[in-house]
């Protein structure tokens, strides 16, 4: 990574590591494993929140999350092909919401 000169602002794909992150996980075979997202184009990114509040609001409370270190999350997402980091990201597509069996069956019989 480049020394920054005083006065001189990095370019916004310049990375550099962002701290501790809370990264939202889900239950795996052996234990936790990261979540992978995709961004509005469809590559697959991690993800990571820089505050407990943040991940909360993004994807809701029952979430579980593992505080890890930005170059961390990079090394175990990397070997799986994924090499984008996404830190705060601001829009979420809700879950879809179950069909009711009920109403889509009396949907098709009427239509």
């Amino acid at each position: 990574m480049a020394d920054i000169l005083c006065g001189e602002d990095p370019e916004p794909s310049d990375r550099f590591p962002a701290g501790p992150l809370f990264v939202p996980v889900r239950p795996g075979p052996s234990g936790y494993v990261t979540c992978m997202f995709r961004t509005p184009l469809g590559a697959r990114t991690a993800i990571g929140f820089t505050s407990e509040h943040r991940l909360i609001a993004t994807l809701g409370p029952e979430q579980p999350w593992i505080r890890l270190a930005e170059p961390a999350l990079r090394a175990l997402t990397v070997a799986l092909g994924v090499a984008t980091v996404t830190v705060d990201p601001l829009f979420t597509a809700r879950a879809p919401r179950p069909l009711n069996p009920v109403v889509s069956a009396h949907a098709l019989l009427i239509g």
